[in-house]
């Protein structure tokens, strides 16, 4: 497939608190709210929701082509992302500026509290589908990124005719209800965790019913409980994969979204069983590691672990 993957690149400082946030959080005070944690680990990873999904595309097989903007200290980055087969082309360097960088503290229960810097990301609006050639887009990908961008990359999607996974999680509190509306409103599948579709009902009004009539399908992730995926008329519930070990939970979602897209490329009938399983098994190689771009595996590997938990009748041997 030509995936074109838009959204966040940033530099992740993962920091480990040794207690739990509600603890140290007083309900009645939350209004004066002035709380410090001490952490006791941290790490830097590469990270960003675009880079992370490419780069489980990558390890399933894929050679996504990832659009975004980034800073002066990116070459090592794009270096990287190309030796793990990222087309890193049309990444565009904003020299003045630093590339974006998030900071998230998780606790003993795996709360996270974080927050983003943008950086050069706020020239993400720069970039656009018009300047990536003729050759025809099969999928393009729109994650968190500069809200300017959020609201362009859909408008060019719908003029251009090129099929795109509508994926606004953290920035639904940046978009207007009206903006939100527009980028759902034909996209081939809308995909959100639970509390994020909370939130754009409250913005726009729309309900599983509404928008599933205006998409190919709304994703829904739903943490332990696995995802439920909503096509028309049905609701397809898709268990998680138990990890081996629990290790750290940032960017769960990132590769339940490449593995869902890599399992809708392998059939044009109805693929969204399958598609939502190897996002669930992609989903548990990176709760086993530090960091979002950490986890490692072959193909055959990867085929083996989904064949422990789904039947696939065969279908992913085209992965081998």
């Amino acid at each position: 497939m030509n995936i074109i993957v838009t959204g966040s690149i940033a530099y992740d400082y993962l920091m480990t608190f040794p207690g739990r946030f509600q603890e140290h959080i007083l309900p009645t005070e939350i209004a004066n709210l002035s709380v410090s944690f001490l952490v006791d680990a941290m790490v830097r990873q590469r990270g960003g929701v675009a880079t992370n999904i490419a780069y489980t595309l990558a390890l399933l097989g894929e050679r996504p082509r990832v659009m975004a903007t980034v800073g002066q200290d990116f070459d090592e980055y794009r270096a990287w992302l190309e030796a793990q087969g990222v087309d890193a082309s049309a990444i565009k360097v904003i020299e003045d500026d630093f590339t974006a960088s998030f900071f998230v503290s998780t606790d003993q229960e795996n709360n996270q509290i974080a927050m983003f810097y943008t950086g050069a990301m706020a020239y993400a609006h720069t970039c656009s589908f018009q300047d990536l050639g003729d050759e025809p887009i099969d999928l393009a990908i729109i994650s968190p990124n500069d809200p300017r961008a959020m609201v362009q990359y859909p408008e060019e999607c719908k003029k251009l005719g090129i099929p795109y996974l509508y994926d606004p999680s953290q920035q639904i509190v940046r978009l207007s209800g009206e903006q939100l509306r527009a980028g759902i409103e034909g996209a081939r599948l809308l995909m959100v965790n639970e509390y994020e579709f909370g939130m754009i009902h409250e913005k726009t009004g729309l309900t599983k019913k509404d928008v599933t009539g205006q998409v190919g399908a709304l994703v829904i992730t739903l943490g332990e409980k696995g995802s439920a995926i909503h096509v028309q008329d049905r609701v397809i519930h898709v268990p998680i994969v138990p990890p081996t070990r629990l290790v750290d939970p940032t960017g769960v979602g990132d590769a339940y979204r490449a593995g869902l897209v890599k399992g809708l490329s392998l059939s044009h009938q109805d693929p969204w069983e399958i598609a939502g399983q190897m996002g669930a098994v992609s989903a548990a190689f990176v709760l086993e590691q530090k960091g979002t771009q950490s986890h490692r595996y072959t193909r055959a590997e990867f085929v083996a672990r989904y064949r422990e938990h789904f039947d696939d009748g065969g279908l992913l041997d085209t992965m081998l």
